[in-house]
């Protein structure tokens, strides 16, 4: 079934969830073991990230590198078949990004997980590699989503790149997107960064995704506007629970987020790790409750395969 359609039937708000996969050299069942914890909650769909190679630098044994590109993690059409097997019952929303890959590439993924008969995914550009300071694309890559998106809705019309194709199979995606309630950082300003954001909805994207927030005036702001905008589809929002103090600086510096100074002074108080883990479990708890009380029609939980806390907050809430 597809997101979009999940979105409009649903009688009830719902709790769905993020993957990271395994480190490549895992056993499948470290797979397994980030998804049987979430079951209980029959969540509608659950996505799984992709991540693109990355460049390291191999020492050698005269002293000297050589430089490497690695795939750190399977690659995603493994991972959708692996937990395709283990629960049919399933939803799952794969990521599909323009880092590090040819047009074609990507269109021969969305090919592959077609056949495999899925419906949703998520389009995104993806981040910079290590080393460089914005995004770079491949050559004959994208350069923005929006280019992505635009290129499934083809696919969804039987539109291929290659144009001796005639007649050729169409995919049927449902297209999910990402934004930024406090702007992706490369963007001038939120205004410049909510026409990028419509720019993808105009090319065939179906709902939205929120990066992660933790200050719930910062979403409901940002949908409103959005509906200023023109942008009528469903903005879920997307919530990461802060599992420990030194979040308090990483996320910040990773994400490009505010954490608000009544968060930051909850987490000063705490004692011990426990204690701070605590914390971000009640905070996420009580953004949850006052997101769907609001009008929120899902909420969208970034697990990072560790889901303890995470269930915690979705028995609360849901």
């Amino acid at each position: 079934m597809k997101v979009i359609d999940i979105l409009n039937s649903s009688q009830h708000p719902f709790a769905s969830f993020e993957l990271v996969p395994p480190l490549k050299g895992s056993d499948v069942t470290r797979l397994y073991d980030s998804i049987d914890p979430l079951m209980e909650f029959e969540p509608p769909f659950i996505n799984v990230t992709c991540h693109r190679d990355e460049v390291e630098y191999v020492p050698n044994s005269d002293g000297t590198y050589t430089k490497m590109t690695l795939a750190k993690r399977p690659g995603t059409v493994a991972i959708v078949a692996a937990i395709m097997r283990r629960y049919p019952q399933l939803e799952i929303v794969p990521h599909v990004i323009c880092g590090g890959a040819s047009r074609s590439k990507v269109e021969s993924e969305l090919l592959d997980l077609h056949f495999l008969g899925i419906q949703n995914v998520v389009a995104l550009r993806g981040d910079a590699i290590p080393g460089q300071r914005f995004f770079i694309p491949e050559t004959d890559g994208f350069s923005h989503s929006s280019e992505l998106v635009e290129m499934i809705h083809n696919l969804n019309q039987g539109e291929y790149l290659d144009p001796t194709v005639k007649n050729g199979l169409s995919t049927d995606y449902c297209v999910g997107v990402a934004a930024y309630p406090e702007k992706h950082y490369e963007a001038a300003n939120l205004a410049i960064d909510i026409q990028h954001l419509k720019e993808k909805v105009e090319a065939g994207a179906d709902y939205i995704v929120t990066q992660m927030f933790f200050d719930n005036k910062q979403y409901f702001r940002f949908v409103e506007q959005l509906r200023e905008a023109g942008i009528t589809v469903p903005v879920i929002p997307g919530l990461k629970p802060i599992s420990s103090q030194r979040q308090i600086d990483l996320l910040p510096r990773s994400f490009h987020i505010d954490i608000p100074q009544a968060l930051v002074s909850e987490l000063n108080k705490t004692k011990n790790p426990l204690d701070a883990y605590q914390v971000g479990i009640e905070w996420a708890i009580e953004q949850s409750r006052e997101l769907l009380a609001n009008g929120a029609p899902a909420i969208h939980y970034y697990t990072m395969a560790k889901t303890d806390n995470v269930r915690q907050i979705v028995k609360a809430v849901f």
